[in-house]
């Protein structure tokens, strides 16, 4: 037993001050051997101050029973022989000592206080056979009556030890339990801020990219054909209302923690046609095939699916210079299948950006696939297989 939990008090009512449950019980017990020696049940005649003194030191001894428990028994074992060496009044053997024994019990030292109990009740045996007490005597009544109140005190001694290491276990349980949900919310936390962060960095780098094709062609259209920088500018103008509008909406979610991931992802496949329109009046020739009816994916797979579509255009007008895009949306046996490719050519050497990363994080965290890179006849490729259903 650790000694961190033998030195804890063990009593139930953490409110009630140790110190003084100890000098009840030490005042208890010497009071109990006072009376045993004033009683004098053999008349012997022999009671007196020593007797009573040796009384009060057996109580006294307990106030040191948290603290030094064996010292305490091994004291009170000693104590109560040299009483009899002295042939003072008898006082019985188990009886003076049950305190101490169920103190050793208690603090986790149960084999000490069953060799002191044995040993009180051998001696006081042997003791009896020598003053010539009949053996049926001995073993119906006077030793059966030693051994039930040593045991009876061991097993209260043993009982309490036992109901606050239960007590101590089932707080640790609470506290590690607490501790637990406390980490689990952070856990939460954590997931919602990235993945607001995920959808900001998509939402605007795809709204970014849109508006820098736009001001271009409105920048080469200025004065020469103002319809067409007319029509640029509107379109700058689009895109940059809805991206306001998303952001408003994520400012609202971010003010509400109430607010859950669905709550948040509003979009999915069905958006897909304003993305498709949005590429091709940026300059890119975007063909959809869609093959998933509506309502057959849960409501995360279909906004990370929109989003990695939204990502992946984006990703092919700022970095591609690609003149077509190929997007497929195809649910089979459970499973999403999306794939995005453009006839682009990248530059060399640059590594996967933040984008990338955050496709593969949005797979990932749905239990699906993803890989990118070029293809083998030209071009960039997009590849993600996500769970048309989240398990329960």
């Amino acid at each position: 037993m650790p000694a961190t939990v033998a030195a804890r008090p063990s009593f139930p009512d953490a409110s009630v001050d140790p110190r003084l449950v100890d000098a009840v019980l030490a005042a208890a017990m010497g009071a109990v051997v006072a009376l045993a020696v004033a009683a004098d049940l053999e008349g012997t005649g022999r009671a007196g101050p020593a007797t009573y003194l040796f009384a009060a030191g057996l109580g006294a001894l307990l106030l040191l029973r948290r603290r030094l428990p064996r010292v305490v028994l091994v004291l009170t074992v000693f104590g109560i022989f040299s009483y009899y060496i002295f042939d003072l009044p008898p006082i019985g053997l188990a009886l003076p000592a049950v305190a101490a024994l169920f103190s050793a019990a208690e603090r986790a030292h149960t084999r000490a206080a069953v060799a002191a109990a044995a040993a009180l009740v051998v001696v006081a045996a042997y003791f009896r056979v020598e003053e010539g007490l009949p053996g049926s005597y001995l073993f119906s009544y006077d030793l059966l009556t030693d051994v039930a109140l040593a045991a009876a005190a061991i097993a209260l001694g043993v009982s309490v030890r036992a109901r606050g290491e239960t007590r101590r276990h089932q707080e640790r349980l609470r506290s590690l339990a607490a501790a637990e949900e406390r980490n689990e919310a952070r856990r939460r936390l954590e997931s919602e801020r990235v993945g607001i962060a995920r959808d900001l960095h998509d939402t605007v780098g795809h709204a970014l990219s849109v508006i820098a094709v736009h001001s271009n062609v409105a920048a080469e259209a200025l004065g020469r054909d103002n319809d067409a920088a007319a029509q640029a500018l509107g379109q700058i103008q689009a895109a940059s209302s809805a991206t306001l509008r998303e952001l408003r909406n994520t400012v609202k979610i971010l003010r509400s923690p109430a607010s859950g991931p669905a709550e948040r992802d509003g979009l999915g496949l069905s958006g897909l046609p304003q993305l498709v329109t949005r590429a091709r009046e940026a300059g890119l020739d975007v063909s959809a095939d869609v093959d998933v009816a509506a309502g057959a994916l849960d409501a995360g797979v279909d906004a990370a699916a929109y989003r990695i579509v939204q990502e992946s255009l984006t990703n092919v007008l700022r970095h591609a210079g690609a003149r077509h895009a190929w997007v497929s949306a195809r649910l089979r046996d459970g499973m999403l299948e999306l794939s995005i490719t453009d006839d682009g050519v990248r530059q060399g050497g640059a590594g996967p950006g933040r984008g990338l990363q955050g496709m593969a994080e949005r797979a990932g965290l749905l239990g699906g696939r993803f890989s990118a890179g070029a293809r083998s006849g030209g071009g960039f490729e997009v590849r993600a297989t996500l769970p048309g259903a989240l398990s329960p």
